[in-house]
């Protein structure tokens, strides 16, 4: 009987520890304040400075239109290619030194520098080279996508291309197909591109003060890693029910087998 209840004991213990608690799941949760209003939380953006193998789109516009169509890729690629290979063939690749290269214009150095920067030393080399004040010169500079990639306990891993200025790391993920149950929201990695080398970043997206991160807002070749929960490896399920299976399961097999070693 001591070992039934022996059984019995470990059998609820691990019952209570198998499944995914809800708070582990649920994203943004207010869990330091005790009003029931959400604090407002200041956004921490600043603005992007481009790196290594970042792809730009630049487009150059003059009075006389003719006198630019040097300078602005036309797509010659197959009609029939992605946005994210358009991008890569008519947008500039910031190369392993720092440099892109622009028709007419030679290398510009533009490695941390904004995309209003970028602008400004594009217009002042046309000015230069090119064309006088009268000109009317309007330059754009554009990074051709948010390009990451999602590894690990996320729905969709590779590379993944959002087509807008910026983007939040939920809005990151949410394109990924989301995190699965299994997933551990807790601590998501970013691992980050710097001039002076990578950079890894933890952010816990079960808590809302995530909004006051200034990794909340991803960047160009940001690697996203979600590593799974325990409970994956111990393959007890997700919820109540597939883990009161498992163990509906496993007593049916220790049960039957003290049973048979009795009958010896």
């Amino acid at each position: 009987m001591t070992r039934y209840l022996l059984a019995i004991l470990c059998l609820g213990l691990f019952f209570c520890t198998s499944c995914v608690p809800q708070r582990n799941t649920i994203y943004l949760q207010d869990k330091g304040n005790s009003n029931d209003t959400i604090p407002n939380l200041v956004e921490q953006q600043k603005p992007y400075r481009v790196q290594i193998n970042d792809i730009l789109n630049i487009r150059i516009k003059v009075l006389n239109q003719e006198d630019a169509t040097i300078f602005n890729p036309t797509g010659e690629g197959s009609l029939e290619a992605s946005p994210q290979e358009r991008a890569y063939f008519d947008g500039f690749t910031v190369d392993l030194r720092g440099n892109i290269k622009i028709p007419q214009l030679e290398e510009f150095q533009v490695l941390n520098l904004t995309a209003t920067e970028i602008e400004d030393l594009i217009k002042k080399r046309l000015l230069e080279t090119e064309f006088n004040e009268f000109s009317q010169i309007f330059v754009t500079v554009k990074l051709a996508g948010l390009r990451y990639t999602t590894l690990g306990e996320i729905n969709s891993t590779g590379s993944q291309v959002l087509f807008q200025e910026r983007a939040t790391i939920l809005e990151a993920i949410a394109n990924a197909g989301d995190i699965p149950v299994v997933g551990n929201k807790k601590a998501v990695r970013i691992l980050r591109q710097y001039p002076h080398g990578q950079e890894i970043h933890r952010l816990d997206l079960t808590d809302i003060n995530v909004m006051k991160s200034p990794y909340y807002y991803i960047q160009p070749n940001d690697i996203i890693i979600v590593d799974p929960l325990v409970q994956k490896s111990l393959g007890t399920g997700t919820d109540g029910i597939q883990t009161f299976t498992t163990i509906l399961s496993i007593v049916t097999v220790v049960t039957s087998t003290i049973l048979l070693i009795d009958r010896l």
